[in-house]
Formats: C-alpha cells, structure tokens, sequence
C-alpha cells in the first residue's frame, strides 16, 4: 500500500498499470507504451501517449498507401493500424504494417496468428526502461521473435536518425541510409527517401 509519505516515483511504481497502457508483451514481459509513468502520475492523459505523432501518422500511412498500392493485392493483405500478432502463450506484439498471405490466413476477428511475410515497422513506441541497450535491444528482441516465428524481413525505420534496419532470415541484417533503394517483397522495393520526398514531408 503506497502511504503518504511515499516519493511520487515509488507511487509509480507500485502502482499496477492498466491495461491500456501496455503497448505489446513480448518473451513474457508486458512492455509499455512511452510515457506511461506520466500518465500514472496524473502529468499526461492516456490520450497523449497512446497517439502517435503526426511524423510517424504521417510516414505509416504514405508506406502503407505505397506498399499496398504496388503489392501484389490478389496475394497479400496489406494491412495496417497497430495489427495484433499472437505468437504464443503471453506473447501479443503489434506491427505497424505488415503483410499477410492470404491463402494462410482464417479470418476470426481475433489478432493475426500466422506469421506475416514482412513487417514494416516506424520507430519505437514502449518504454525501453527494461532494455539496457535501450532502442537497440528492442529492436533485435523483437525481431528475432518475429523471424523465429516466421516472417521473413522485418524493417524499422526511424525517423529520427533517418536509418532503415533490414534484417532477412537467413541473411546479415543491415543498417542504411533512408536513400538506400531496399527490398521489400517479391520484386517490389522501397526508397524512403524518394517516398517521403514525393509526399513533401521532406
């Protein structure tokens, strides 16, 4: 029980977090949305934290608008909006965008729980407190969950260094510029850079 005199960060602590705020549990461990503590300690409204920003709103959608226009649609959903995948008993992650063969699939109104082939993912939306390498841990933890499991690539882009991670199943991963042309699925590939340039972001 938190008591009166109890430091602001110990009441956070102690405090257990609504399901809301957890963002995705991966390898058994429920990881939070980024600030989370703000919101337990009455700084931030819960909309303010489960919201992206309007950069990252921005760059998903002219992805996905590109990646889904130029798929092959009669193979692959391309689907978006935080998809929920279930790779195992306590282990619930979401993608930004992924791509999902059709003919593996069973629509069930419940989360994806196939592998998709690729996954496109735009920065970092957790509390990295528990990674010690912070972005850099997450970033290889999920993605060796997700490649365990099946999918094929997976790709992060950020935007605030302006790098695109590629990491490819059976493949060296690779860390390039945004001005980097990189593949993506089948014979379809992506220039960030060339992208973002048409869509006047940059």
């Amino acid at each position: 029980m938190v008591t009166e005199t109890a430091s602001p960060t110990a009441e956070v602590s102690l405090q257990r977090v609504p399901s809301y705020l957890i963002y995705e549990t991966l390898n058994g461990r429920p990881l939070y949305r980024k600030g989370y503590k703000d919101v337990l300690s009455n700084q931030k409204t819960p909309g303010e934290v489960i919201g992206c920003s309007d950069l990252q709103a921005i760059i998903v959608s002219a992805l996905h608008l590109y990646l889904a226009t130029h798929a092959n649609r009669k193979t692959y959903w391309v689907v978006t909006n935080e998809p929920g995948l279930h790779i195992k008993l306590g282990d619930n992650i979401v993608n930004d965008i992924a791509f999902y063969e059709k003919e593996k699939v069973t629509v069930k109104g419940k989360f994806f729980d196939v592998a998709p082939k690729v996954v496109v993912e735009v920065d970092i939306k957790i509390d990295l407190e528990e990674f010690p390498a912070k972005e850099q841990d997450y970033i290889y933890e999920k993605t060796e969950s997700m490649l365990a499991f099946g999918t094929e690539r997976v790709i992060w882009i950020t935007t605030k260094s302006q790098k695109v991670f590629v990491a490819t199943k059976d493949e060296p991963w690779l860390t390039l510029n945004w001005d980097t042309t990189i593949p993506v699925i089948d014979n379809l590939t992506l220039n960030i850079t060339d992208l973002l340039t048409e869509e006047g972001v940059i």
